[in-house]
């Protein structure tokens, strides 16, 4: 992404000063960005397509009514969002503090003084009294004295930026406000994604609830028969304890999964900002959700829609006007200060013509010897550079990577589904020919353990594979974005712009 052009010509008028006024090198060569994006994604053939929808647009495609009601009050009360949207208050109020230098200063100074000198610290000599020879004097010759001094002015000062220096600190405080309102887009989508995953875990822990408690069910018909058997004398004890350990066993599969539940249900509340005590939601099943599909489009439109790719540029353009105020302290800086106001020995001579006094004057400061810090400030700015400049082209592969990973798991959790529901399927049909052979007592123990076993485990199996297909939708919009674009980007500056502009007061 390009920078300010306004940066690369300071780079140029820096470059040329330097030699002129500094025996330091000065020269940056600016590491190299990332390469264009491929054409088209190896997992989906698709052409240019429209942002995914946001929030509980996106979250309305999963067809249920408390999902999306849920994740629009997250949007809404979620604290990492409340304290992100606090970061860009401070973010703008450190760009105003920056930009400060950009104006002059201008201060009121009052002054009302007055000022005993004791006699005893002047010399004076009289007819009645004096120093004597001998070092002494008479009391006569101590005179305290008494003087006032009353000013009303006003003091100003201001730098000259002649080599940009203050306004590059401005830019780089206002780049990074805008950072912070991309930050806080990725904290939005984060934390819908989030909620999108607690309620999906939330409706597969019942599902899975509902099917340990249905196989408890069919394993306690299975051991009753068991027993009746045990009594006539056509099954043993060891039949009998084998089907007590399944029954056993799918009872002691509940308890995990409340917990599950439950705590998933106390940390749903914490994404919505409320207590655990006063929250909770009715769920459903997996079964009855709608799976959204989505067009990814082009990598080259999802590096656009992506906040934190925006978030990383917009900080990396910021370090170079960083970069370029560090080098400019290198040059010499010019101040000018003046002072004007009304100055007297008497009060009622303060506002009379004759009582005006004023002063202007200029500064030039040139730093000589600073022990090499200003050296080591400007090379501490130019690897602050480097690093983001990796770090932004780490995050576009990041995200390219990300949707990759998301097509992946969508097509492969797909195939996952409808061959574990195959599975369960198959195993359903052998559960019921096993019970078929139990009742005509054709089947020994050992098989017909092991089918409900399969039976109960392929069953637990398909509302897991349903529950990671499910969120491999929830990963594809997080991938895609999750509802930002380009034209978002630029709502985002505007406000900035607003911001920095609006409640200035009657000063500057």
């Amino acid at each position: 992404m390009p920078i300010f052009s306004v940066a690369s010509k300071r780079l140029a008028i820096l470059g040329a000063a330097a030699s002129a006024l500094s025996g330091c090198d000065l020269t940056w060569e600016k590491p190299e960005l990332a390469s264009p994006p491929p054409p088209q994604f190896r997992e989906a053939k698709t052409k240019s397509s429209l942002p995914i929808p946001a929030g509980a647009d996106f979250a309305a495609k999963f067809g249920s009514r408390e999902l999306t009601a849920v994740v629009a009050s997250a949007v809404g009360d979620n604290l990492d969002i409340a304290a992100a949207v606090a970061r860009i208050r401070e973010a703008d109020s450190q760009a105003r503090v920056s930009s400060a230098t950009l104006w002059p200063t201008i201060g009121m100074q009052d002054i009302v003084r007055t000022t005993a000198t004791p006699g005893t610290t002047t010399v004076t000599s009289s007819s009645s009294g004096g120093i004597n020879l001998s070092g002494s004097s008479t009391s006569s010759g101590f005179t305290t004295r008494h003087y006032g001094f009353f000013q009303l002015g006003l003091t100003a000062s201001y730098e000259i930026d002649f080599w940009g220096k203050n306004e590059d600190a401005s830019l780089a405080a206002r780049l990074l406000a805008n950072a912070s309102r991309f930050d806080r887009d990725v904290v939005e989508i984060g934390t819908v994604a989030s909620v999108l995953n607690a309620y999906l875990q939330v409706v597969a822990a019942q599902d899975r609830i509902r099917i340990a408690r249905n196989n408890v069910k069919l394993a306690a018909e299975v051991f009753a028969a068991i027993n009746a058997r045990v009594e006539v004398g056509t099954a043993t004890a060891l039949d009998q304890a084998q089907q007590e350990t399944v029954l056993a066993q799918q009872r002691a599969a509940i308890p995990p999964l409340e917990l599950t539940l439950r705590q998933t249900r106390n940390n749903l509340a914490v994404l919505l900002g409320r207590p655990p005590e006063s929250f909770d939601v009715k769920g459903g099943s997996l079964t009855s959700l709608t799976f959204p599909k989505v067009t990814p489009g082009l990598p080259s439109e999802v590096l656009l829609r992506r906040p934190d790719v925006a978030e990383a540029e917009a900080k990396l353009a910021s370090q170079e006007f960083s970069v370029l105020q560090a080098r400019a302290a290198f040059f010499p800086s010019i101040t000018l200060t003046g002072t004007y106001g009304l100055q007297s020995a008497l009060l009622q001579n303060l506002l009379r013509p004759e009582a005006i006094a004023w002063q202007i004057g200029g500064q030039l400061a040139q730093p000589l010897l600073d022990g090499y810090n200003l050296q080591g400030q400007y090379e501490l700015q130019k690897g602050k550079y480097a690093e983001l400049a990796a770090l932004y082209k780490k995050q576009i592969l990041t995200a390219l990577g990300d949707v990759e990973n998301a097509l992946i798991a969508i097509r492969e959790n797909k195939r996952r589904v409808d061959l574990q529901a195959q599975a369960t399927d198959a195993s359903r049909r052998a559960l019921e020919a096993a019970n078929a052979r139990l009742r005509e007592g054709t089947i020994d123990i050992v098989t017909l353990s092991t089918t409900e076993v399969a039976y109960f485990t392929n069953q637990d199996t398909l509302v897991q594979a349903r529950l990671a297909y499910y969120q491999a939708a929830v990963s594809l919009y997080q991938a895609l974005g999750g509802g930002w674009s380009p034209t978002t980007r630029g709502e985002e500056v505007s406000r900035a712009e607003a911001a920095y502009n609006s409640d200035k007061g009657p000063w500057p």
